[in-house]
């Protein structure tokens, strides 16, 4: 099993919980920020990183910095890049330019883009409309945005919140995603999943996400889990 996206950098005990994550079953995990990530990465076996400028940090961001990181071995794709019109923790202005930039990077580089959309769902569409390389909408959570994904052959991420109970939307979203553009996270140390609701999020959680997204799809765990990790090896050339 694989957890596609987690924050390994904001956890206390990252050594531990990928210890934890292995006795799940939990055997590869991406790491997603900047240069902590790589560093964690570099030593920790099973654990690729995802490198790029949060939304919320557009406008301090270095993509410069960026690509010198995608540099390293173990650097599997750009992000998370993208929007945020929920928080505006940064300018729009910033956060359209360095997403713009780091697409470019990403097409460049042949490696996959991770997507952070929230609350400029439209906005994120027509930055992506000229992008053609390999798309992954993280932590999925706007419906509306299916039929794009479908029609242009993205990865479809679930995170945590897809167990909540009120989560009927993502679940029947689930459903509909193909069986080779299906992937699960954790996006610890957030959003963890309902059997766990309350405590920190982290990646031996990700069990829980993939048993439900086998619920709503009506396919076997272990199959699904393993379909996953295809889809993951696939997508990131792991």
């Amino acid at each position: 099993m694989i957890d596609t996206h987690a924050h390994l950098d904001a956890l206390d005990d990252t050594a531990e919980a990928i210890a934890r994550a292995r006795d799940a079953g939990v055997t590869r995990i991406l790491t997603v920020g900047g240069a902590e990530a790589v560093e964690i990465a570099e030593r920790s076996h099973g654990v690729y990183a995802i490198v790029g400028v949060h939304p919320h940090d557009a406008a301090a961001g270095d993509v410069a910095e960026i690509r010198r990181l995608q540099e390293h071995p173990k650097v599997v794709a750009v992000g998370e890049t993208g929007l945020d019109w929920y928080r505006n923790y940064a300018p729009r202005g910033d956060q359209l330019r360095v997403f713009e930039a780091q697409l470019g990077l990403a097409a460049e580089l042949g490696k996959p883009a991770v997507i952070h959309t929230r609350a400029a769902d439209d906005d994120t569409l027509a930055a992506l409309a000229q992008f053609d390389g390999t798309v992954v909408l993280h932590c999925f959570s706007s419906p509306h945005l299916l039929p794009s994904a479908l029609d242009r052959g993205w990865y479809v991420s679930f995170a945590g919140n897809v167990t909540y109970k009120n989560a009927l939307e993502l679940r029947v979203a689930a459903a509909q995603v193909p069986a080779d553009r299906i992937l699960a996270e954790t996006d610890c140390p957030y959003l963890a999943p309902q059997q766990v609701r309350g405590k920190r999020n982290e990646p031996a959680y990700v069990v829980h996400t993939v048993a439900a997204l086998a619920a709503a799809r009506n396919e076997d765990v272990e199959e699904l889990a393993d379909r996953i990790d295809r889809n993951a090896s696939a997508c990131f050339r792991l």
